[in-house]
């Protein structure tokens, strides 16, 4: 009898949380920002750091929140004149009254209580964890939890995907990745893992489930 483990790695944002969009649509609500000047400004300065993805500067993280959001401050009072919005913290906002997905704890208790290794695998923002950490009990829910900004990696590159593997004591192939970004899944799947493009909880628990039954008809 084999006596192989699956892994079961959990994204936070848009996955435990509503989708990114959503949050994001409240934050500017709460702000009184305008969307669209807040995602130019977002663009400009993501740029300044080489990337794409308005996260990585804050995630790995190559500057601080406070530096990154004055930086969006000036650009919105520079392109936009948006002034009187001196941004100094997003954890704040950004967390006020996020709601947790519940269903997707749920299924993540079952897995782990079937046999599974769950754990959460998040590009994180250093001045977010005690706030991310108030939404779910991680100790009880998680075998453990990889953050980007304590690895130094995040995803989708293929070192956050080998740390994670060999975190949980597992194989790539016995690795699944549960994420809200095509891009992040796409990664794990170049890395030789299997990975479930979450768009809402009852897909995601299905394949889910159809992977950990495949996986206890190898083992028996």
């Amino acid at each position: 009898m084999s006596t192989r483990r699956i892994a079961v790695w959990t994204d936070f944002g848009g996955v435990l949380t509503p989708p990114i969009s959503h949050t994001m649509a409240s934050f500017c609500k709460a702000q009184g920002l305008d969307p669209q000047a807040l995602g130019q400004a977002l663009e400009k300065v993501t740029a300044r750091y080489g990337t794409r993805d308005v996260m990585e500067p804050i995630d790995t993280p190559l500057v601080s929140e406070e530096e990154w959001l004055a930086q969006i401050s000036e650009v919105l009072a520079a392109d936009h004149g948006i002034t009187g919005k001196r941004l100094t913290t997003l954890a704040d906002t950004w967390f006020d009254g996020r709601e947790t997905n519940h269903a997707w704890v749920s299924v993540l208790r079952g897995a782990r209580a079937a046999g599974a290794f769950v754990g959460m695998l998040s590009n994180m923002v250093p001045t977010w964890d005690a706030h991310w950490r108030r939404m779910v009990d991680a100790d009880e829910l998680f075998d453990d939890v990889l953050l980007s900004f304590e690895a130094g990696r995040r995803k989708p590159s293929p070192g956050m995907f080998a740390l994670a593997a060999e975190r949980a004591g597992a194989d790539p192939a016995d690795c699944v990745l549960v994420d809200d970004l095509a891009h992040n899944c796409a990664g794990a799947e170049a890395a030789g893992w299997q990975a479930i493009h979450f768009t809402d909880t009852t897909a995601a628990a299905e394949r889910l489930d159809a992977l950990l039954s495949v996986a206890d008809g190898r083992r028996s």
